[in-house]
């Protein structure tokens, strides 16, 4: 990702390009405050300054970012494997206590 330019940094991007027009023989024209930059004063206005002529940058679109954040924060429950059952032998009495019979029995 590209990092945008700061106010700093184009303020003195913008004083390093002055300082280097006036050292060049260049001058600068004191206008009276409240004077439009306007040639036509009745003309429309236009939307875009001279100061701020860079197109607009479109915007990124980040749905799908935002669908596997989400997705991270709250995961599908893992299924658990169903516990195999084992089966058991196991001794059946009668009612008096003496073994009658072995039966299988699953746990």
């Amino acid at each position: 990702m590209n990092k945008r330019p700061t106010k700093s940094d184009i303020r003195r991007k913008l004083d390093n390009q002055v300082r280097d027009f006036l050292e060049q023989g260049g001058a600068l024209e004191q206008v009276e405050k409240g004077v439009s930059g306007r040639f036509d004063k009745n003309g429309p206005i236009k939307s875009n300054s001279m100061a701020f002529d860079t197109s607009k940058e479109g915007r990124t679109l980040v749905t799908e970012a935002i669908a596997s954040i989400e997705a991270r924060k709250h995961p599908e429950p893992v299924q658990k494997k169903p516990k195999q059952t084992r089966q058991k032998k196991k001794m059946i009495y009668d009612d008096f206590g003496e073994p009658l019979r072995w039966e299988w029995v699953e746990e």
